[in-house]
């Protein structure tokens, strides 16, 4: 159901999918040196709703924050029920399809009672006019004001639409901004993804690339996990975190301990490499082209290997009915200059670096 609700949201544009805030806290803790003095920006983050924006106001100060930004956009679905904070006469009269953002650049115990904690937060966007202001425009992350912003801003962490990741991921690129998002682990293949990693310009982050996440879904879902706390919970196998930011399992180099098998790792038919069914049987003793799962990806460290291609190699049915992994599926079968073969899942073309390798 997971995998199958994230292309859902996909083919239909619907990407109210929003982050928990122990998944943020998992992996944004191993960046918290960077943050120093930096100004942070949640630009697919309605402040009502966003655990982006909670995370970042608890931590302001610890993380020690130049400014945190956060946009929403129009007709947020979730509007008001995440950070449940009392905005006075503004809530009374705020309609579900105004756009708008909100600047912090300091939070204190505002309210006194000795601790600094999101009724803080309240507090100050109550009583500051200047913190919170109406968007002109749409407040989608491509807009004019949004990009203005972007300008503004050096690290930008959110959960961006599914539908529109690869526009998304597009514009940080264009703009050169440190970024740490989520996103489909199947973005790998993507063509505009994929040349960024080719360039080391993208890794994935600390959180293991395959476990998934939960994430709060609107009521209006039908398809979800459970609930937690009154609100609508589904699991998305195949999400994981993005990054530019350094991070330090790229920098290892992966042990690799097999052997080359020759039955066990075919060529293939239509590529000039062989198969390798799990990144941990990458053998040692092979400098030629090997194809590994795109799991490969969330080990990759690019002194050792260099990544050549993604694609969906075949190989011939019976030399592959030889390997231990098989498994048939006619839908995966296909002819190629009359020899009948079978395709593999997305693999990622690989070649070890000379300089890996140890004579």
């Amino acid at each position: 159901m997971a995998g199958q609700t994230l292309n859902t949201a996909r083919v239909e544009k619907k990407d109210e999918f929003y982050t928990k805030l122990d998944d943020i806290a998992k992996e944004l803790k191993f960046y918290r040196p960077y943050f120093k003095d930096k100004v942070v920006f949640c630009n697919c983050d309605d402040p009502y709703e966003s655990n982006f924006f909670k995370y970042f106001a608890l931590n302001f100060n610890s993380f020690g924050l130049k400014k945190l930004i956060a946009t929403c956009y129009n007709g947020s679905p979730v509007q008001g029920s995440e950070l449940m904070l009392d905005f006075g006469d503004f809530q009374n009269e705020e309609p579900k399809k105004i756009a708008y953002k909100v600047e912090i650049t300091e939070v204190k115990d505002y309210n006194g009672d000795g601790a600094i904690n999101l009724a803080d937060v309240q507090y100050l966007i109550q009583n500051d006019k200047n913190v919170l202001s109406i968007l002109k425009g749409n407040g989608s992350f491509d807009s004019p004001e949004c990009i203005e912003l972007l300008k503004e801003s050096d690290i930008v962490v959110t959960n961006p639409p599914f539908s529109l990741f690869r526009e998304y991921l597009s514009l940080l690129d264009r703009y050169g901004k440190k970024f740490i998002i989520i996103g489909n682990t199947n973005a790998i293949t993507y063509k505009e993804t994929f040349k960024m990693f080719q360039e080391d310009k993208i890794r994935t982050g600390y959180t293991n690339f395959n476990v998934g996440m939960f994430f709060q879904v609107p009521d209006s879902w039908k398809k979800f996990h459970h609930i937690e706390n009154g609100k609508k919970v589904a699991r998305v196998s195949s999400s994981c975190w993005y990054t530019n930011m350094p991070v330090e399992k790229h920098q290892e180099e992966l042990i690799m301990y097999r052997k080359y098998n020759p039955i066990e790792n075919p060529h293939y038919y239509n590529f000039e490499a062989i198969n390798i069914q799990r990144y941990t049987e990458i053998p040692d003793d092979y400098e030629g082209i090997m194809g590994v799962p795109i799991t490969f990806i969330d080990k990759y460290n690019p002194e050792q290997f260099e990544i050549l291609d993604c694609c969906e190699p075949a190989i011939e049915l019976e030399i592959y009915k030889k390997c231990s992994y098989f498994t048939e599926y006619k839908s995966r079968q296909i002819t190629y200059k009359g020899v009948l073969c079978q395709k593999t899942y997305h693999r990622i073309l690989i070649r070890r670096k000379k300089s890996s390798i140890k004579s």
